[in-house]
């Protein structure tokens, strides 16, 4: 099965301020988080974002604060999204079957909303170059673990050409340009 621009969100999982930093490698995994977001508002593929308890661990880092629209936040005291009353009314829009995830940390947040979002049928696609986990051991087992559960991973280029489908357009073009490295 392809991603469908159509069908499908972008999900940001807890890209919060004071957590970010101690994240492995967490430069790297900003600067491909922010170029898969870049291309979702090129293409028009909606982007909701999770925030796990502000307070203690900030909130969502500047640079994807500013690419994310106002209203699209979604604050959470659950690890999982969806066991959060508040995001689940977001998440449970039938009017999208595939969900494509990114954030951190793999092992806690990214993986138990991930795992309840396939239970409830939606086709889930884990971003494997947009998550990352404190100690790099945690996403491997993490990533293992959403793999032998029937999360489909992916890379974030892997994402972009599905959602495009097509060259020789300007769509095409823009995003090739920019954001296919």
């Amino acid at each position: 099965m392809l991603i469908d621009a159509q069908k499908s969100r972008l999900l940001i999982v807890d890209l919060q301020s004071k957590l970010m930093p101690f994240i492995h490698d967490h430069e790297a995994l900003l600067d491909n988080c922010i170029n898969l977001i870049n291309v979702a508002k090129v293409i028009g593929v909606p982007v909701i974002a999770s925030e796990q308890y502000p307070k203690g661990l900030g909130h969502t880092v500047d640079a994807i604060r500013e690419l994310i629209a106002q209203g699209t936040m979604m604050e959470k005291e659950f690890f999982s999204c969806l066991s959060d009353e508040g995001c689940r009314a977001t998440l449970q829009d039938k009017n999208f079957s595939q969900i494509v995830i990114i954030g951190t940390e793999s092992h806690v947040c990214v993986m138990q909303t991930a795992l309840e979002l396939k239970a409830t049928g939606l086709e889930v696609f884990l971003v494997e170059d947009c998550v990352g986990s404190r100690d790099p051991h945690n996403k491997h087992l993490a990533v293992e673990r959403m793999r032998q559960a029937g999360i489909i991973i992916v890379s974030r280029e892997m994402v972009a050409f599905e959602w495009l489908r097509k060259a020789n357009t300007d769509i095409f073009r823009q995003v090739s340009k920019s954001y296919i490295v």
